[in-house]
């Protein structure tokens, strides 16, 4: 795209890197200041170009470290960006639409609806106001996942461009190990991507079996599992290099966290390369769950490991300010109008 922008200045090719520098690497915004641009491309980017950011309309810090930015996106609209400090990295959990037109019950952004897809731009602006913030405070951002508001899938575009930027040397320059797309099971979108981005994925499971994951994920009416399971296998075989999955199962008590049913999760995913992440399900105001016990969780978890399958159970982090999984609501101006029913 940059290419292309400046082919049609007339600029040599070796701008890109120049400005790409100038921006990701120095984090400096006014071409006055790109010396080693000429000084008639410096005035001719003035007249027709701006490097610009949302407005952050407020930033919340918990206890436990981790950092939420509610960002303002326009007409009301509200998205939020979440830093997870670990001893190890750093994880910003970014948002690739404002609300979530898939509506899964369990989850605070699909109550809060759906307006639109964010741009590129937008989607970047998040990583680039967080990397400002957390530079000054000799933090850093070693992972970047898809799993704030929205179904990254559908809005393909804005998020593969936005993955490319997050790889490039350039830019971003992290591993493709380090960069997660989480869906809900867009199965042609999924398809796509397996030879689009190199990138980790993660499928937002939640249930063992179609009946009880219709009602949970409601796409799964449309794209039942045996259909999500084998995209995931193309997407398993796809490409040069070993891929793995995760697969996220929010734990709701008396809804799917009981042992028989962890024993038709160990079957589902029997011989796939995969991992299970356990979240401890995080309440807000209109929920209808309540989140399972702590040794209902280690039971689920033990059958699954007797079965050979490598689970983690997520600790949560950052609910104070509701950063939390499944917490991240923003404000959203419906478009569905499913939230006026």
């Amino acid at each position: 795209m940059l290419a292309e922008f400046f082919q049609v200045l007339g600029e040599k090719p070796y701008c890109v890197k120049q400005i790409m520098q100038w921006i990701y690497k120095y984090h400096e915004f006014d071409f006055d200041k790109m010396l080693n641009l000429s000084k008639k491309l410096r005035q001719q980017l003035n007249d027709i170009a701006c490097i610009d950011f949302p407005k952050v309309f407020k930033q919340d810090c918990a206890l436990d470290g981790v950092i939420k930015w509610v960002i303002d996106v326009g007409d009301n609209n509200f998205i939020e960006t979440v830093y997870i400090p670990e001893k190890d990295r750093g994880t910003l959990c970014i948002s690739s639409q404002v609300g979530c037109s898939l509506a899964c019950t369990f989850c605070s952004t699909g109550v809060q609806g759906f307006n639109r897809n964010l741009s590129t731009a937008e989607i970047i602006a998040q990583v680039m106001i967080a990397k400002q913030y957390l530079t000054d405070k000799d933090k850093r951002i070693s992972n970047v996942v898809f799993m704030g508001m929205g179904e990254p899938l559908l809005n393909e575009k804005s998020v593969y461009v936005a993955c490319d930027l997050l790889l490039d040397d350039l830019a971003f320059g992290l591993s493709r190990r380090k960069v997660t797309i989480s869906t809900s099971g867009v199965v042609p979108a999924l398809l796509r991507m397996a030879d689009r981005t190199p990138v980790s994925l993660a499928i937002s499971l939640h249930a063992p079996d179609d009946v009880l994951r219709d009602e949970l994920v409601p796409i799964n009416q449309k794209y039942p599992i045996q259909e999500l399971l084998s995209a995931c296998q193309n997407y398993l075989a796809a490409g040069t290099q070993e891929r793995h999955i995760l697969f996220e199962y929010v734990m709701l008590e008396g809804v799917n966290d009981s042992v028989a049913q962890a024993k038709k999760l160990a079957i589902l995913l029997k011989g796939l390369s995969a991992k299970v992440n356990l979240i401890p399900f995080n309440p807000f105001p209109e929920t209808q769950y309540q989140t399972s016990k702590k040794v209902t969780i280690a039971s689920f978890q033990d059958v699954l490991f007797d079965n050979g399958i490598r689970t983690m159970t997520r600790r949560t982090r950052g609910e104070e300010v509701d950063a939390a999984c499944g917490q991240l609501a923003g404000k959203v101006v419906d478009k569905t109008k499913r939230t006026q029913t």
